[in-house]
């Protein structure tokens, strides 16, 4: 069985002010497509620290802020967990060199590494994604889309998304499990848990 490994890589621009999302779910599908490769998986990956992806239902309706509903309340949540970053010294990060270091780089001002939050929330929410493709189709279900998540909201930048796809461009066979019979896996109580308790009866010999 032959195994394959096809790259590309996304790129993308975001905005600033806000949080950008960016739905890559077609740019994932077209890759796949590309690969040839019939069943095995595509890992999503952000080349940033500040960068996440999220697999998760496209919500539809789209607020005056250009984010769906989901989206906007998947912002709230992570705001009041990590605020954004507001004034100098919210964080500890950056610090001084830090603040150096990004002038040798030539970031465009001290402002710029002022992005702690997207860290943060970066950290808490991961920057990566696995998933599987089965008959050349990423197994998604009916709802899934494939979001790419700026945190980092202190000036517009380029971004880049990493997609590799792995896997055998021939069939797998079949895929059933145990005959596709579904596993029961809550707890079953044994006879003894079940049994007679004398201190059942204390409420009716009151």
């Amino acid at each position: 069985m032959e195994f394959k490994v096809y790259q590309k890589e996304i790129e993308l621009q975001s905005r600033g002010w806000i949080p950008t999302f960016h739905d890559i779910s077609k740019e994932v599908r077209e890759i796949v497509e590309a690969s040839g490769i019939q069943n095995g998986t595509v890992a999503i990956v952000s080349h940033h620290t500040t960068c996440s992806v999220m697999v998760q239902e496209c919500s539809h309706d789209i607020d005056s802020f250009d984010l769906e509903f989901l989206q906007h309340d998947l912002l709230d949540i992570m705001r009041k967990m990590i605020p954004d970053f507001a004034e100098e010294h919210q964080y500890r990060h950056p610090g001084p060199i830090h603040a150096q270091f990004g002038r040798y780089v030539n970031e465009p001002g001290d402002y710029s590494s002022m992005n702690t939050d997207g860290h943060l929330r970066s950290c808490f929410f991961g920057r990566s994604e696995t998933m599987t493709i089965k008959d050349g189709k990423i197994d998604g279900g009916l709802f899934a889309h494939v979001y790419f998540i700026d945190w980092d909201h202190v000036c517009a930048r380029r971004r880049q998304v990493n997609v590799t796809v792995m896997g055998t461009t021939e069939e797998v066979g079949d895929r059933k499990f145990n005959d596709g019979k579904v596993i029961d896996t809550r707890h079953k109580f044994t006879d003894e848990e079940k049994a007679y308790d004398i201190h059942f009866d204390l409420q009716q010999k009151r």
